[in-house]
């Protein structure tokens, strides 16, 4: 059974919008709250992890990002001297059966 792209769009909206709802009642609503409060049984970690959290996620996404822009660039290197290398062989080959005048 397959979903069509608007159901996937709905429920992929429907998570985000839920998600920051969470995420800013967490942050936001949490700091007013006191101790005692059964609303923080919704938040089962502290206000600093509501920080901590993204800010982590961000640090191991940037250093995701940019390992794979460094692979790419040493395979593009790497790409470019193999066909340098080989343009240089092809062209030793087929020079090599012509003789310059005065030889």
């Amino acid at each position: 059974m397959t979903l069509s792209d608007r159901t996937v769009g709905g429920v992929g909206l429907l998570c985000s919008i839920s998600f920051f709802l969470y995420y800013t009642l967490w942050t936001l609503l949490s700091p007013f709250l006191p101790p005692s409060s059964p609303l923080l049984i919704l938040f089962p970690l502290s206000r600093e992890w509501a920080i901590r959290l993204p800010a982590l996620i961000l640090l191991f996404g940037l250093c995701f990002v940019g390992m794979v822009t460094g692979f790419v660039l040493i395979e593009t290197a790497r790409k470019k001297e193999r066909a340098r290398r080989l343009k240089m062989v092809a062209g030793r080959h087929s020079a090599g059966g012509m003789r310059r005048k005065g030889d």
